[in-house]
C-alpha cells in the first residue's frame, strides 16, 4: 500500500472514533486524534530508511504497535507531568482531550495508528508477519497490489467520505 491507500485506511478506522467524539460533543479532540492518526500513517514504513531490517519486518507487527504506543504514553505522560497535571492553564491537555491523560491518548492513536497501517499492508498479496516475533506467518487478505492506483485513491476516497458522514452524522445526534 501507498501513502495514499494508507492515509485512507487510517481515517477509515478513525471513522467511528470521529462519530463518538463530535456527537460526544468532543470535535476539537476528534481533530486532535485524527490529525494524529494521519501523521502517523507511514510510521511502520521506517524500515525503509533502517539498514538490515527487512521492509514488512519487526515495524510490520503488533510488537511495533505497542511499542510506538508505550513511547507515545511515556511522552504524553511526561507532558502532562511537565503541565502539572489537569487543569495547568495553557497546557490544559485534559481538557483539550475530553478528560482522557495524555498518556492514555498517546497510547491509543500510537497502537491505532500502526494497527491501521498493519491492515493497509494485509490488504496486500505480500500481507505482514502481526505476530513477529512470535510467529513467521503472514497474513493476507491479497485483494490488490501494494502500487494499485485504483486501490491506492479508491481507499482514500472512501476514508475521506466516510469520516466525513461520521463526522456529519454525529454533528446531527
Amino acid at each position: 500500500m501507498y501513502r495514499k491507500g494508507h492515509y485512507g485506511v487510517s481515517l477509515l478506522v478513525f471513522a467511528p472514533i470521529a462519530f463518538v467524539l463530535v456527537a460526544a460533543g468532543r470535535p476539537g479532540t476528534a481533530l486532535v486524534i485524527g490529525g494524529a492518526m494521519l501523521w502517523l500513517a507511514m510510521l511502520p514504513d521506517v524500515d525503509h530508511a533502517i539498514p538490515g531490517v527487512p521492509h514488512r519486518g519487526p515495524t510490520h507487527s503488533l510488537a511495533f504497535a505497542a511499542l510506538v504506543g508505550v513511547t507515545l504514553g511515556g511522552v504524553g505522560f511526561a507532558l502532562d507531568t511537565a503541565a502539572g497535571g489537569s487543569g495547568a492553564g495553557a497546557l490544559d491537555f485534559a481538557t483539550l482531550l475530553g478528560g482522557l491523560s495524555l498518556a492514555a491518548f498517546g497510547f491509543a492513536v500510537g497502537a491505532l495508528a500502526v494497527c491501521a497501517h498493519l491492515l493497509g499492508d494485509a490488504l496486500t498479496p505480500a500481507g505482514v508477519n502481526v505476530f513477529w516475533p512470535v510467529s513467521g506467518r503472514t497474513y493476507t487478505l491479497g485483494l490488490w497490489r501494494a502500487d494499485s492506483r485504483i486501490a491506492n485513491y479508491g481507499l482514500f476516497a472512501a476514508g475521506v467520505f466516510v469520516t466525513g458522514a461520521a463526522t456529519y452524522l454525529g454533528a446531527a445526534v
